[in-house]
C-alpha cells in the first residue's frame, strides 16, 4: 500500500511530461500547417454573435498601404525585433503600475499568435502561451507570412476579419485598391473595430488616421517595411 502511495506522484510527473510532449508535437505541427494553409477560423470568430464576414487574400493583393499603415500604427518595429519589442513592454508595464487602461505592449506578431491560436482575454495564463506561439511563427512562419496572416484575421469591423473584407465592407473596393487614406483609417480602428469609425471617423479616431496616413511615407522611406518589401 505505502509503494503505491509512493508511486502516485511518479505517474503524475510521467502524465504529466507525456502531455507535454503531446502539445509540443501538436503545436509544432499546427503552426507548420498554417505556414501554408489559411487559417480557416479562430477563437474569436467563433464567439463574434455577429458572424463571420472574411475573404482571405494573398499579401501580394493587399496594398502597401495597409501594411506601412499597420506597421506605422502598430508596430513600428516589426521588421527588427524577433516578435517581442521588450522596450515597448517595459513602457507598458510601467503604465500599468501608474493606473488607468491596461495595456500589453503587444506586437504584430503576438498579436498574429493570440488571434490564430488563442483568445482574448486569459490573463497572465494566455499571454505565457502567446509567448510560446509568437516563438514559434517568427522561427517558423517569418515575417512575410506572420503580416499576410494578420492581415486576414485581424477583426476589421463588427463581424468583418480580414483587409479584403473591411476594404469592401467601408470602400466597395479590393484591399489591393486602398489609397493611404483609407488604408490609415482601417488601422486606426483595429484596436477597437466594434467602437471606432472607419468611414467619415470623428475625434480621435479621425485625428490618429491622420497621423497614421502621414507615417506611412515614414515607413515607406525608412525601410521599415524591409522585411516585407526588400
Amino acid at each position: 500500500m505505502a509503494s503505491q502511495k509512493q508511486s502516485l506522484p511518479v505517474r503524475f510527473i510521467f502524465l504529466f511530461f507525456r502531455l507535454t510532449v503531446y502539445f509540443l508535437l501538436f503545436s509544432l505541427f499546427w503552426v507548420g500547417l498554417y505556414s501554408f494553409v489559411p487559417p480557416p477560423v479562430t477563437a474569436t470568430m467563433i464567439m463574434d454573435k455577429n458572424g463571420i464576414t472574411k475573404d482571405w487574400t494573398a499579401l501580394n493583393n493587399i496594398s502597401p498601404n495597409l501594411v506601412r499603415a499597420v506597421i506605422a500604427a502598430e508596430d513600428s518595429k516589426f521588421c527588427d525585433h524577433d516578435g517581442f519589442d521588450r522596450q515597448a513592454i517595459k513602457k507598458a508595464i510601467q503604465r500599468n503600475r501608474e493606473g488607468g487602461r491596461i495595456r500589453g505592449g503587444s506586437t504584430i506578431s503576438q498579436q498574429t499568435a493570440k488571434n490564430v491560436f488563442l483568445w482574448q482575454g486569459g490573463g497572465y495564463f494566455r499571454k505565457g502561451f502567446e509567448a510560446y506561439f509568437t516563438f514559434l511563427i517568427e522561427k517558423i512562419w517569418g515575417k512575410k507570412r506572420i503580416m499576410e496572416v494578420y492581415l486576414n484575421v485581424a477583426e476589421t469591423g463588427i463581424g468583418t476579419y480580414g483587409a479584403q473584407a473591411g476594404a469592401q465592407r467601408y470602400f466597395k473596393q479590393d484591399a489591393a485598391e486602398l489609397n493611404k487614406i483609407q488604408a490609415a483609417r482601417i488601422a486606426a480602428a483595429l484596436p477597437l473595430p466594434k467602437e471606432r469609425a472607419v468611414v467619415s471617423p470623428s475625434g480621435f479616431t479621425r485625428r490618429y488616421g491622420n497621423i497614421i496616413s502621414a507615417r506611412i511615407n515614414i515607413v515607406q522611406r525608412e525601410k521599415l517595411d524591409i522585411c516585407i518589401y526588400p
